[in-house]
């Protein structure tokens, strides 16, 4: 559990990074988001979602991070 709110903590930390640094440029980027159909927008998760696992994936099973 404690690992878990830890990477919780970690993911708000990376994603409130952006809005804090370049808040103009976020609003440009959200913006620009508003247009993209549900269809484009699921595929772009789904494809965020791959590549976290994947990097998971290698951090945890063959080492190649450490």
């Amino acid at each position: 559990m404690k690992l878990l709110v830890t990477l919780i903590g970690l993911v708000m930390i990376l994603e409130g990074l952006p809005y804090v640094a370049a808040p103009e440029s976020m609003q440009r980027w959200l913006r620009q988001i508003l247009v993209l159909s549900p269809r484009q927008l699921r595929r772009l998760g789904g494809v965020a979602m791959a590549v976290g696992f994947l990097l998971c994936y290698l951090a945890q099973k063959t080492g190649l991070f450490s």
